[in-house]
């Protein structure tokens, strides 16, 4: 170190003897304090070394980090190597759910209290004959669904469900939401028609979830979705603005329609045209089937489920046709 004109300098060797102290100090894996505590007595070393220490420094940090994401993966029992779980700063964590027998449960979309065992003895030929003039538009606008999904899909039945959940899953949903929104506008209770109404959305949804197990739909199908739950959830929206007594018996029509559509299956499926392979396993446990079901023991739940919210929406329809509200009758819930 040297004095020139009073102002002190640091010598060529100094600077060379401070940077290979630092760089040894960094491969000998010396702690951030002393790491720090050189960086100020050694000021030589330039921004880009500082930059190139705060970089491994991140990086070591981001691999601190990926062994603890990995050490709760493996925490929580999945058996994934490759599965991580979600970590987060405020704490949220899903429960882990067993099944009876002790299982792991596997479904995040539905949960076990949610199960049920359908009810098979309703009556499957029940009819609401079209008295008024909004009941038969209401018949109409059904059966002139039904002629363009017939030339469609024809006799391709898994196919032909998965599309008829896409759009059976849409009136719950709406109705749900604009008696949600009524009530909070009203400030009045809903008679349980809102949680009803989600119910049966929730339920058509399911039967959408087992279907594509069964049916695995072609680009173009998936296309047509899109294009007809877009008109309909639209559509549907402004009918049930209009006149909430149309769009249930509409509603009413078209689960008679489903429940058609799913006695042809049955069909097919006993001429033996139609594979009976077996249920899938998300069915299995939804409807709380015997470990050896088969697609025509699914296919008997869903047209019960369906046969069940015909009368939800016949009836909802009944009420408003004699001049009340939906919130003066109690809903039915677990119906289906």
């Amino acid at each position: 170190m040297m004095y020139r004109g009073g102002v002190r300098l640091f010598s060529t060797l100094t600077a060379r003897t401070a940077s290979t102290e630092a760089a040894a100090r960094i491969l000998a894996g010396q702690t951030n304090r002393h790491l720090s505590t050189f960086l100020v007595r050694a000021p030589i070393l330039g921004s880009r070394n500082r930059s190139t220490l705060a970089l491994g420094g991140e990086k070591e940090q981001q691999r601190e980090e990926n062994v603890q994401t990995t050490g709760a993966a493996a925490a929580g029992g999945s058996g994934n190597k490759d599965e991580k779980r979600i970590v987060s700063y405020w704490g949220v964590e899903a429960p882990k759910v067993n099944k009876d027998d002790g299982s792991e449960w596997k479904w995040n979309c539905f949960r076990p209290w949610e199960a049920y065992e359908a009810d098979l003895s309703i009556d499957l030929k029940k009819h609401h004959a079209p008295t008024t003039f909004s009941d038969k538009m209401a018949l109409w606008t059904v059966k002139s669904l039904r002629w363009p999904t017939d030339l469609f899909f024809q006799r391709r039945y898994g196919c032909r469900a998965m599309m008829l959940e896409t759009v059976a899953a849409v009136p719950g949903m709406v109705g749900g939401m604009l008696l949600h929104c009524k009530s909070l506008r009203r400030f009045e209770h809903s008679g349980g028609w809102i949680k009803a109404l989600l119910e049966e959305a929730e339920n058509e949804r399911m039967h959408l979830m087992t279907f594509m197990e069964v049916a695995k739909p072609k680009w173009y199908e998936r296309a047509l979705v899109f294009a007809v739950q877009g008109v309909f959830f639209n559509a549907y929206f402004l009918g049930y603005l209009i006149s909430p007594k149309f769009a249930h018996r509409m509603v009413g029509y078209l689960e008679e329609e489903a429940i058609h559509s799913y006695t042809e299956f049955l069909k097919e499926l006993d001429k033996g045209n139609i594979e009976n392979v077996p249920a899938p396993a998300i069915a299995t446990d939804y409807w709380r089937l015997p470990p050896n079901s088969t697609l025509k023991d699914v296919v008997l739940v869903v047209r019960a489920d369906e046969a069940h919210h015909r009368d939800v929406n016949h009836f909802a329809s009944d009420i408003h046709y004699q001049g009340r509200q939906l919130r003066e009758s109690p809903a039915p819930l677990g119906y289906h």
